[in-house]
């Protein structure tokens, strides 16, 4: 069964915007009230750049280590998911600079869900285009232990479903705590593999 269902847009808000400028495995960062958005990605982000190399994600595709475009550039979360991730695991609340976040926005129901080619297009003109979910990891754990000793470690299956998406930048701008942003998304099918 094939369904296509048309374009439809939403309005959504920049609530905290996040840079980790450390190349180190600690993923937290810090807040910024607007930040350039250039096609490599967000200005002064460890995660910037054109291309990267493949990691753990796609190492049955590339090998680990192969330079490959960066598709990652950016790490979006909702205000919604992040309080879910919290209630699934008991505890009072998660910063979004603990899970690697470079943006925390709010108005998106079901945000992580949102389907790959979505545009966020951001009130200073910078672009996004979603990637995919992004998987929870186990290094967000290691920073809500800091928060919530003992915690991190149901980090990873509290926030399957629920840890956003990644993006990378089709529009360079910049982006501001508070902007409000178009979000379009794309016509979508099921695709089921011929049998």
């Amino acid at each position: 069964m094939v369904m296509l269902r048309r374009l439809k847009q939403l309005d959504a808000r920049v609530e905290v915007i996040l840079v980790n400028s450390t190349p180190d495995e600690d993923l937290s960062s810090s807040r910024i009230q607007s930040v350039d958005v250039s096609y490599e990605g967000l200005e002064g982000e460890f995660h910037s750049g054109l291309v990267r190399k493949s990691c753990v994600r796609v190492r049955n595709l590339y090998g680990e280590g192969a330079e490959i475009r960066n598709t990652r550039q950016v790490s979006i979360i909702s205000v919604e998911d992040l309080a879910a991730i919290a209630d699934n695991m008991g505890i009072s609340g998660l910063e979004p600079e603990w899970v690697g976040a470079n943006l925390l926005v709010s108005g998106i129901p079901s945000f992580t869900k949102i389907p790959p080619s979505t545009r966020l297009i951001f009130e200073g003109g910078a672009a996004l285009v979603v990637d995919v979910e992004n998987s929870p990891c186990k290094y967000p754990g290691e920073i809500i232990d800091r928060h919530h000793p003992g915690m991190g470690k149901f980090f990873a299956k509290a926030a399957s479903g629920l840890r956003g998406v990644t993006a990378w930048v089709e529009r360079e701008g910049q982006i501001n705590t508070g902007d409000s942003i178009r979000v379009h998304i794309p016509p979508q099918q099921i695709y089921e593999i011929p049998q």
